[in-house]
């Protein structure tokens, strides 16, 4: 999976947006939609979101937890853990890029936010390169690894199975196979 699959999925997230229109309710196959009426929130999917701020029928509220000091918060514990602390949203850097470019005059102080998620991404990356070093260094079989995201799986997903197939076909050719005959004489 590339990371453009990872932010269609996240596009599916319910956002809150105050439209500035009238609609009835929109029968579509995810779900319906609405009714939209001026001034009043109403849950929508993330993509219908953009495409109406993009044509500017609605004003986008941004999620509970895109809040400076809430992702303060965040990336402090996520700093002091060993382990990986869970996210807000399984989505949240997707959500946080797609809100951010196309909505941040919604999103109050919206650069110190990008900086957090950033930084709250780099820790956790930092975290999963480690893990994966010593995964490979101890020659695990399997590893547990909780509270990732989508996003960061898919960032390290293909080095790490390329690392565990050397490995692998390393381990099958240093071993003597059972078959092999002696070459004594």
């Amino acid at each position: 999976m590339d990371p453009a699959e990872a932010e269609f999925l996240a596009e599916k997230e319910l956002v809150t947006v105050v439209p500035n229109f009238s609609l009835d309710r929109i029968y579509l196959i995810g779900g319906d939609l609405g009714p939209f009426n001026p001034g009043l929130p109403v849950e929508v999917p993330l993509w219908l979101a953009i495409n109406l701020k993009q044509r500017q029928k609605c004003r986008l509220i941004p999620p509970a937890w895109m809040d400076v000091e809430k992702l303060e918060a965040i990336r402090d514990q996520e700093r002091k853990e060993d382990t990986f602390t869970p996210m807000p949203s399984p989505y949240y850097m997707e959500l946080t890029k797609l809100l951010l470019n196309h909505a941040s005059d919604n999103i109050p102080r919206a650069d110190e936010i990008r900086t957090l998620v950033k930084d709250t991404w780099d820790t956790r990356i930092a975290k999963l390169r480690l893990s994966a070093d010593s995964f490979v260094r101890q020659q695990e079989a399997h590893a547990k690894l909780d509270n990732l995201t989508l996003m960061e799986i898919n960032t390290t997903g293909t080095f790490l199975t390329q690392a565990l197939n050397h490995m692998y076909k390393l381990r099958t050719n240093l071993q003597p196979s059972e078959s092999a005959q002696s070459q004594d004489f």
